[in-house]
């Protein structure tokens, strides 16, 4: 089953989509509710919204999902890591540690958007990006979880857009910190939330979801890779982020970028040019991952700030002066 959030006439709603548009659920419940009321529940309430009359899916403005409580955004593919580090790091190639544990960062719940809204370019950023991913949403509260018992924690997944301001990207993590402003201006959720068992078909031999994933940037395909190609399962990440802490049923966790141009970065990084060039206004970003569905956005000009005040040289004196 797919659950949407949209808003029409100034509304916002939650359904459940059909070849026939979207149904609406019962006032006031969101999304949200029905990931909390876990899988079996949220089947048997979208089943009786079915019912409803259907509202078309081009009349509306769909918005994110869901209103996830927190977003871990992991970097779960290689492939990716390899082509990124040319451009956004030291060059070094992947790192021994990379191998060791999944990594990930909180991301910004609030900057959310949805997948057709425009997006605009950061202040200050010259080297503007996307990053093709899948998310999966967590369906239960647990901790410390093995990764047998993550899978029944799992909801659902949507297609996930990381947008990166890479110039704000590289300077922050020379401090060996972040990333922070380079990632928190926008993250795009959707169209929907699939539910677990539509794609469990899809699953290869080691327990991997062998989804096709597809970018493309003003009708022109840059990057295409499967989602199978992670290296670590989603199971194994839920796991993780439960590893001495909390997840909660809401919670949205990343895979990281895929591989095979699933970014800009990579590709610059690989070919030691900025080819394809950065976002620009008027750029449409459109991404598809099979199973799931289709989200597209358009870049427009992003806010004219003053630049950022460096810090002051201080003294270091370790008594006032009078």
């Amino acid at each position: 089953m797919r659950f949407a959030t949209w808003e029409a006439d100034g509304r916002v709603r939650a359904g459940v989509v059909s070849d026939a548009g979207l149904h609406e659920l019962p006032a006031r419940t969101t999304v949200l509710d029905l990931v909390r009321a876990g899988l079996p529940a949220a089947l048997d309430v979208g089943a009786v919204a079915l019912d409803r009359p259907a509202v078309p899916l081009d009349g509306v403005r769909l918005l994110p999902p869901l209103a996830a409580p927190t977003v871990r955004d992991f970097v779960a593919f290689e492939e990716h890591v390899e082509g990124v580090v040319a451009s956004v790091g030291d060059g070094a190639g992947v790192v021994p540690e990379w191998y060791q544990a999944p990594t990930f960062y909180f991301t910004n719940p609030y900057a959310l958007i949805g997948a057709h809204d425009d997006v605009a370019v950061p202040p200050g950023s010259q080297l503007f990006d996307f990053e093709l991913e899948v998310a999966v949403v967590v369906g239960r509260d647990g901790a410390s979880l093995t990764a047998e018992q993550a899978r029944d924690h799992v909801f659902g997944y949507t297609v996930l857009n990381d947008w990166s301001a890479r110039d704000l990207q590289r300077r922050e993590m020379k401090v060996n910190l972040g990333p922070a402003k380079g990632k928190d201006s926008a993250t795009t959720l959707g169209p929907w939330l699939v539910t677990a068992d539509e794609l469990e078909s899809h699953r290869d031999a080691d327990g991997f979801l062998a989804l096709d994933m597809r970018v493309s940037v003003n009708g022109t395909e840059v990057g295409q890779d499967l989602l199978s190609n992670m290296g670590w399962p989603f199971e194994e990440l839920i796991s993780y982020a439960s590893r001495g802490a909390e997840v909660r049923a809401g919670d949205v966790l990343g895979s990281g970028t895929c591989g095979n141009g699933g970014c800009l970065a990579e590709l610059w990084g690989r070919r030691g040019e900025q080819t394809p060039p950065p976002l620009r206004p008027g750029d449409v970003v459109e991404m598809t991952v099979e199973g799931i569905g289709t989200i597209r956005n358009r870049v427009v000009e992003g806010l004219e700030l003053p630049p950022v005040a460096p810090a002051r040289p201080r003294s270091r004196a370790r008594k006032r002066i009078s």
